[in-house]
């Protein structure tokens, strides 16, 4: 007997056996919602008022990287990064993640995909506790796919972030990112392939670990582990996520409106890529911030005292964050930069 649905391009099986794989490969809060009609998370004992945090992301046109060089078990990282980073940026702490992945075809790159969910969530350690694989053939190839993701975290409301704890005289940090994270791509992809017709196994001159390929997919940091033992000592004023728009866009978002990010871009040291880019797109220096992160993921303010302390538990297994600048007295604009060409 036909299956109608089957007939029509959708092939329902396809979904039970993702179910199976996903409740098989996690551990956790999370393995016994797999399959269920929703997740079901068990709220954390010991806050007094507490708060819920939501951010739900995607992964832009990093995606179309993947597809092209079927390279699919990061991208999940990525996904995953790019949500609980915004809740961290806020002052909660992560609890739980779910993934929608929607493709023409649900075969093993659906598989392929939920390992660098599993894996992302491993990294900021919460629980996966549900999410959506939608087959739609008339939407999609059987080679394409997109996917986005949802998370939540919790934080005591007093505890939140908010532009009115940052204060004139504290001092910022900003801590390493692996590169490019999931920003920007749409003007790499034009600058690298388009313009200068390179491929992903191209080995440029500046570029000393690999191909472009290998800079491109290097997967978003998750910064977790990093920022919630800041957290939890209350060490943190405020945290920037440097996602698309670059500095320009996003650390004026932690500032209250009197203030000023002065920021000196001699003080670490930028991935290759982002000189690359520079290069290759024919790009004024000052733009590059205005779109990539340039090297640093988050960027925190911190009271002057206790600079010391945070930097010494950020680079307590490696250097990865550095004294940048200061938050000054506003006299134009939100943010300065020194050190950059214009």
């Amino acid at each position: 007997m036909s299956n109608p649905y089957k007939d029509a391009g959708v092939n329902v099986e396809s979904g039970y056996r993702i179910s199976k794989f996903v409740k098989k490969n996690i551990d956790g809060n999370g393995s016994n919602n797999i399959g269920n009609f929703g997740g079901m998370y068990e709220i954390p004992q010991g806050y007094r008022n507490p708060v819920l945090i939501s951010s739900n992301d995607g992964v832009g046109t990093k995606l179309l990287l993947t597809i092209q060089n079927c390279k699919l078990d990061t991208i999940g990282i990525d996904c995953v990064a790019m949500c609980v980073n915004d809740i961290i940026a806020q002052g909660a702490r992560p609890l739980y993640f779910l993934d929608y992945i929607s493709t023409g075809k649900v075969d093993g790159k659906v598989e392929e995909i939920l390992k660098g969910v599993i894996a992302g969530c491993d990294l900021a350690g919460i629980d996966l506790i549900g999410g959506e694989t939608a087959e739609m053939p008339d939407v999609y190839s059987e080679t394409s796919y997109d996917i986005a993701g949802f998370s939540v975290g919790i934080a005591e409301k007093s505890a939140v972030l908010n532009q009115e704890n940052v204060e004139e005289g504290d001092v910022l940090i900003g801590i390493s990112s692996s590169g490019l994270h999931s920003n920007g791509y749409s003007l790499v992809r034009k600058i690298l392939f388009k313009d200068n017709k390179f491929d992903m196994d191209t080995k440029l001159p500046e570029l000393k670990h690999g191909s472009l390929g290998d800079y491109l997919l290097e997967p978003t940091r998750i910064y977790a582990k990093d920022i919630l033992p800041l957290l939890d000592k209350k060490l943190v004023h405020g945290i920037s996520h440097i996602t698309g728009g670059g500095f320009f866009e996003n650390i004026p978002r932690m500032l209250p409106d009197k203030l000023t990010a002065r920021i000196d871009t001699r003080k670490w040291k930028q991935p290759e890529i982002f000189d690359a880019l520079c290069k290759y797109g024919k790009l004024a220096p000052l733009d590059m911030y205005h779109i990539f992160n340039m090297g640093l993921g988050m960027v925190i303010a911190v009271s002057p005292d206790q600079e010391q302390e945070v930097l010494s538990i950020l680079n307590r297994d490696k250097s990865q964050a550095y004294r940048i600048g200061d938050v000054i007295n506003r006299i134009k604009n939100p943010i300065e930069l020194l050190g950059v060409n214009k």
